[in-house]
């Protein structure tokens, strides 16, 4: 059984998301069985490192914009073709440890299936269409 990962990010107090829901698709080693809430989120960054440095290079190329492309840079007020040249180093081991160190700091919480997980060490059930939501918390002016 493949485990399709929902994932969806919002800061506390803000109405819209931090970013678009995105999907990860588990093997299913870790679908079927229990796994603990740090090597999900091991997991999880893992992907997104890899989907880093995919986007950056798929950037160096340069590409055809629609019209449509065009109208929606023109009202984000940013058109990019590609063609850059960006080589942005990313330390897999670092963004896994700095991750980990925002969780034990409290700097978010993470839901699984609307029922918040505490504990690092914590055994996580997943299923077939898990829902994984980070909650970001944003510290009072002054406090």
């Amino acid at each position: 059984m493949t485990t399709k990962l929902t994932i969806s990010g919002k800061v506390m107090g803000k109405t819209r998301p931090t970013f678009a829901n995105w999907e990860l698709f588990l093997s299913e080693e870790m679908g079927d069985a229990e796994v603990t809430l740090r090597s999900l989120l091991t997991h999880i960054v893992q992907a997104e490192v890899e989907a880093f440095k995919t986007r950056q290079s798929q950037r160096r190329l340069l590409t055809i914009l629609s019209p449509e492309q065009i109208q929606l840079g023109v009202e984000q007020g940013k058109i990019d073709a590609g063609g850059s040249e960006l080589n942005q180093a990313v330390d897999v081991q670092i963004a896994v440890e700095t991750a980990l160190q925002a969780f034990i700091d409290g700097l978010y919480f993470v839901f699984l299936d609307d029922e918040q997980i505490e504990d690092l060490e914590a055994q996580v059930v997943l299923n077939a269409r898990s829902q994984l939501l980070f909650l970001r918390l944003v510290p009072l002016v002054g406090g």
